[in-house]
Parts: structure tokens; C-alpha cells; sequence
């Protein structure tokens, strides 16, 4: 091979620090979130508090959470509109079992992890036997799931909301796992922020370092094409499903531990907003592209917008509008990004 032959192997090109930060997926997030720090810290005198910056990180995490798995459901080529109820689902199935069967508060808590693995299982299932667009097959278990929701709470309980497991055996402990919070002198820091940090690291981890990552940015830049190279097609999106029903449980026990009683009609419109947190972090919609990391910029972003409303003293009626607008603005940033990046290349 001749010197020429090896400067024509792009594979072969070192890239430039300037090119490599072009490419990363979170870019534009990040400066949004830059963006969106600096506009709260001038216009709220509250923001800047660590009190207040506690209060951001928990908002954040509530959504992070959830929108770590979804990112990387959208990079995969697919979505998830039942996310947000399946999340009160499984706080659900945890109370009224642990409460109709009279036992330990963590028996409810391995049933609903079971029943909501079950879920995103038979989410992947009907996608890949069926073929139909996940946007129909997620949006009649969204709809299934917001009737089984209400109408077992009614049959059981006689109400719209579950009975209260506080003096529960075993409550206090699963609540110190999913609900507890820690004080670093004048801030309580909530664990949830623990949990969604540690569903970003394993995300990135799985996406950059594991031949699953490479799986679903293969299934989500063309189904046919990675199964014509062997990749395993339905098990990657089967898994991609129950890794958002993993978070939901995850995201179902804090809601039940930090309340004792669950609304079972929680949770409906919130699988857009971790859509949103998605592509704000600069996942496409047309999948093959995006990061875990962008998604929990994007989250910070979700957790900066409704809570700085707040702190400016707004009316909160204008937070939709915001987020519309970051929406927008984040998706414009990171296609500019890409284009940048693609020509520098």
C-alpha cells in the first residue's frame, strides 16, 4: 500500500479535537444549556442558590431518569408513547399488591418489576411480529394501560387513588433505596439524582463500549441493513423496550415512596416531554444518531426551564411555550451541528 492510498483511507486520518467535539450528538445541547444557565441566572436572583440549583437537579432527574432509555429507544428507531403511564402502572401494581396481599412492601415492588418488564417485553414483541409502526403499537398500550390504570384503582380501592402502604413492613427500606435524600449542609439532595447519573454512565458505557451499542445505532440507521450483516434485530429493540421499562419501575417506585399513595391518573402527556428531552440532547427522530449524555442535557435543560420560571416569579402558564420554543431551537442547533460537522469531516 502506497502513502497515497493510505491518505486516501479516511479510516486511517487522525481527527482534529475541533472535529471530534463537532461530531459529538450533545453539542448543541450543551450550549442550549448554556444558554438557558446564564438566562435564568440574570433574570431570577433566586436561580443561582444551592437550594434552588437542588431543586433544578431533582426536576431533572425525574425526567433524566426516564429519557436516558427513551434516547436510546429513538436512537434504535423507535418511540414510546406508553413511557408515561407505564411509569404509574408499576407504582400502581406495587401498592395494591403489597397492600391487597398483606405482604412485605418489597414482595409489591419484585412483582412490579416483573409486570412492568412484561410490558416493554410486549411492546418489542408486537413491534417486531407485526411490523407496524411503534407510534400505533405504543399508542394502544398507552391507551390500554390509562384504562387498566383507573379501572383496577376503582375496582380495588373503591377510589381514583391507592391506599397508603406507609406502615408497611419493609416501607422504610425500599424508600431509602428509591425516595431518601441526603443533606450536604444546606442542600437535601435527592436520590434520584444517584439514580439517573447512574443510568447515564451505564447508557454511555452500553452505547460506546459494547457490541449492543453498536447494535442499536446499526437497527436504528436501517433495520434491513444490520439484519443483511447478522445483527440481531428484534432482540436489540425487545431490549431497547424493557430498558425503558426498567426506568419506568425505577421512576414508578420513587413516585409510590415519595407519597404513599399513588394517582392512577399520573403520568398521561409525560412521554413527551422525555421525547422532547431526547431530542433536545440531540437525538434524530429518525434514529441511528444521538447519545445518553444528550438526553440528560436535555433533561437539565427541562429541570433549568420549569423551575427558573418559578424562581423569575412568571406566570408558570408560560413554561409550554418555552419548551415549544427549545424544541425547536435545540433541533435547528443540532442539525446546523451536523452539517458543520459533516463538512469539516
Amino acid at each position: 500500500m502506497t502513502a497515497t492510498d493510505i491518505a486516501a483511507d479516511e479510516r486511517l486520518l487522525r481527527r482534529s479535537v475541533w472535529r471530534k467535539i463537532l461530531g459529538r450528538p450533545e453539542l448543541g445541547s450543551v450550549v442550549g444549556a448554556g444558554a438557558v444557565f446564564l438566562f435564568f441566572s440574570v433574570v431570577a436572583g433566586s436561580f443561582l442558590q444551592p437550594s434552588s440549583l437542588s431543586t433544578v437537579l431533582y426536576a431533572a432527574s425525574t425526567i433524566g431518569i426516564m429519557a436516558v432509555p427513551v434516547a436510546l429507544l429513538m436512537i434504535g428507531g423507535e418511540f414510546d408513547l406508553s413511557a408515561g403511564v407505564l411509569v404509574t402502572t408499576s407504582a400502581l401494581v406495587s401498592s395494591m399488591f403489597s397492600y391487597q396481599m398483606t405482604a412485605n412492601v418489597w414482595v409489591g415492588v419484585g412483582v412490579s418489576l416483573l409486570v412492568t418488564l412484561a410490558i416493554g417485553a410486549f411492546n418489542g414483541f408486537m413491534l417486531t411480529r407485526t411490523k407496524l409502526p411503534s407510534f400505533i403499537i405504543t399508542l394502544g398500550t398507552f391507551l390500554m394501560l390509562t384504562g387498566l390504570n383507573l379501572g383496577f384503582t376503582k375496582l380495588i380501592s373503591g377510589t381514583v387513588s391507592t391506599k397508603s402502604i406507609a406502615d408497611m413492613e419493609g416501607f422504610e427500606s425500599a424508600k431509602e433505596l428509591f425516595a431518601s435524600q441526603w443533606s450536604i449542609g444546606a442542600v437535601d439532595l435527592k436520590v434520584t439524582i444517584l439514580w439517573w447519573f447512574a443510568l447515564v454512565a451505564v447508557a454511555t458505557w452500553i452505547l460506546l463500549r459494547t457490541r449492543f451499542g453498536n447494535w442499536i445505532f446499526a437497527v436504528g440507521g436501517g433495520a434491513d441493513a444490520a439484519r443483511a450483516v447478522g445483527v440481531p434485530v428484534f432482540r436489540t429493540k425487545i431490549g431497547l423496550y424493557m430498558g425503558v421499562a426498567f426506568a419506568a419501575w425505577v421512576s414508578g417506585q420513587h413516585l409510590l415512596f415519595s407519597f404513599d399513595v399513588v394517582q392512577s391518573g399520573e403520568g398521561v402527556g409525560n412521554e413527551l416531554i422525555y421525547i422532547i428531552a431526547a431530542v433536545i440532547g440531540g437525538c434524530l427522530i429518525t434514529g441511528g444518531y444521538g447519545s445518553a449524555i444528550g438526553s440528560a442535557v436535555g433533561a437539565f435543560i427541562f429541570g433549568m426551564t420549569s423551575k427558573g420560571i418559578v424562581y423569575a416569579e412568571w406566570n408558570p402558564d408560560w413554561f409550554k411555550f418555552f419548551l415549544g420554543a427549545m424544541l425547536l431551537l435545540a433541533t435547528l442547533l443540532n442539525a446546523w451541528v451536523r452539517k458543520r460537522a459533516e463538512a469539516t469531516a
